[in-house]
């Protein structure tokens, strides 16, 4: 039987809606949609920067948990309300994926949260033991 486990993040959210900050089923972890709040404080910063890197910060503890990294990223999709914002947070995102290169698509839509700028879903595939 494959293995499926969720991982939690503590987010108050994760509670209230009723979902895992990621699942891991087998080999694939599925990273839910992850935006910029501070977890420990569920402080948000108002800099869509900022917000950026508090996401991969915040999936970066989610994968790391789910015993992978960055570099196990296969796609990556960037929710935001205003496309004006993206260009900004290319430096971050470049840093994060420059060299793993993972499919990715940026959508533009709303979010739960007015004070949320992005949102950013991986889908990561664990290396072989």
């Amino acid at each position: 039987m494959t293995e499926r486990r969720a991982i939690l993040s503590g987010s108050t959210f994760e509670e209230q809606i009723g979902y895992a900050r990621a699942v891991v089923d087998g080999d694939w972890v599925h990273v839910s949609g992850t935006t910029g709040f501070d977890y420990t404080s569920m402080t948000i910063s108002d800099d869509v920067v900022e917000q950026a890197e508090q996401c991969l910060h915040n999936i970066g503890a989610a994968l790391a948990e789910a015993g992978c990294t960055f570099a196990d990223v296969v796609r990556v999709r960037y929710l935001l309300p205003d496309r004006e914002d993206f260009e900004s947070c290319w430096p971050v995102l470049r840093r994060y994926f420059g060299d793993i290169r993972p499919a990715a698509t940026m959508l533009v839509c709303g979010l739960a949260d007015p004070r949320m700028k992005i949102e950013i879903e991986v889908y990561a595939r664990r290396a072989a033991a």
